[in-house]
């Protein structure tokens, strides 16, 4: 594993319609830049790992639990493990940064 991966080296998945990951990962923590298309969906799911993240461009619903609320650039989150959680791209789409601990192995 090299301190410096180059774009080729990381793993990349379509995770929904319209939802795009690049991820890079430790031995216990992954790092994921996630690009939604405008309206594209991140369906209702959840994942043992926690999860926390920043919105780095664009606009999102984020439905969190019980939660919600429009998110845009510069805001976190947080996402316990095993809480459902769905996300909603607005018309000019969303590009956030994840990092989950420990790793989700099949986006390694």
């Amino acid at each position: 594993m090299t301190a410096f991966p180059s774009t080729e080296q990381l793993s990349r998945h379509t995770i929904f319609p319209g939802v795009k990951i690049q991820t890079a990962s430790a031995e216990r923590m992954q790092l994921s830049v996630v690009e939604m298309e405008p309206h594209a969906v991140v369906e209702a799911h959840s994942h043992s790992q926690e999860q926390v993240g920043m919105v780095l461009a664009g606009r999102a619903l984020f439905i969190v639990g019980d939660e919600e609320k429009m998110l845009g650039p510069g805001d976190l989150y947080r996402i316990p493990g095993g809480v459902v959680h769905r996300v909603v791209a607005s018309e000019e789409g969303l590009r956030a940064l994840d990092v989950f601990t420990p790793v989700r192995e099949e986006y390694r």
